[in-house]
């Protein structure tokens, strides 16, 4: 019973690191995802406004691609932090 107990406290360190790697890479992914429907929100509900509102799409356009820069920041925040 010992020698596990032995075992268990010397492979600690290591587990403590791949455990620690692997929560890095949820946040990244989740992060990621996060942004990749940010950004087809922003595309869905733009082409739906050029759609009603033809003569804006040059305003409606700049907004989008603001939005989507947001939406994107997210991502980078995310992988870098």
């Amino acid at each position: 019973m010992i020698d596990i107990i032995a075992q268990a406290a010397d492979q600690a360190p290591e587990l403590t690191q791949q455990a620690t790697g692997i929560t890095g890479s949820i946040q990244g992914a989740l992060g990621c995802l996060g942004a990749a429907i940010g950004v087809g929100i922003v595309g869905m509900k733009g082409v739906e406004a050029v759609g009603r509102n033809p003569d804006a799409s040059g305003q409606i356009l700049v907004q989008s691609i603001i939005g989507m820069a947001l939406a994107e920041a997210v991502a980078f925040y995310s992988l870098f932090l």
